[in-house]
């Protein structure tokens, strides 16, 4: 049987760079960003749930305008909590399909997940990685990278988990305020103990 790692954390903080290394590292990666995509393609039946809730986010072919919808989600709590609950219903099916395909190929498997905890993921992982960093830094990050406001950005953090909850919820944390070689030594020496079956009490 696979050993299921989750991959988790806040926004900016540098999953993306910490997923890299396990995929060097000979994982199998599961990237629920794209898991997100293939459930909201143009008439999906996830996006035709959707459009009877949202219907200002798509249009007659049920394509899904993905701006629109973060304008509306990002800004009431409850909107939000009412897209996960549908589309995380979908991901997660997809993701037991990719698991139980990986399965037969990998030893270990990575589950990439920004919403590993609000989705219910968690329960599917073994080992669970969270990555963290200051919001100044994260600001910095995500306004760079995604080409949107500060104020906007902002939104989207009060909206995730702090990094207490992180703390409180993972079997490790990768805290990556310093070099990108920092950040990387701290992921390998995670992955050799992962590997090795030296796996900590875990804090879930």
């Amino acid at each position: 049987m696979s050993t299921v790692v989750g991959l988790t954390g806040q926004s900016g903080a540098g999953k993306t760079l910490i997923s890299a290394v396990f995929e060097r590292e000979g994982f199998g990666i599961i990237n629920c960003d794209h898991v997100a995509r293939e459930v909201t393609e143009a008439g999906s039946g996830c996006n035709k749930e959707l459009a009877g809730y949202f219907p200002e986010c798509f249009d007659e072919e049920f394509v899904l305008d993905r701006r629109a919808m973060g304008r509306i989600v990002f800004a009431d709590r409850e909107k939000l909590d009412l897209l996960n609950s549908i589309i995380f219903k979908y991901i997660n099916a997809l993701i037991d399909e990719k698991i139980k395909e990986l399965s037969l190929c990998c030893d270990f498997i990575l589950l990439d997940a920004p919403t590993l905890f609000e989705a219910g993921a968690d329960s599917k992982c073994d080992v669970i990685v969270s990555v963290t960093a200051d919001e100044k830094l994260r600001l910095k990050r995500v306004t760079k990278r995604d080409g949107i406001d500060e104020e906007s950005v902002k939104k989207r953090f009060s909206s995730q988990h702090d990094e207490d909850f992180f703390e409180a919820h993972s079997d490790y944390i990768i805290r990556n305020n310093g070099s990108s070689a920092e950040s990387e030594a701290q992921a390998l020496k995670i992955i050799n103990e992962i590997k090795e079956g030296k796996i900590g009490g875990s804090k879930r």
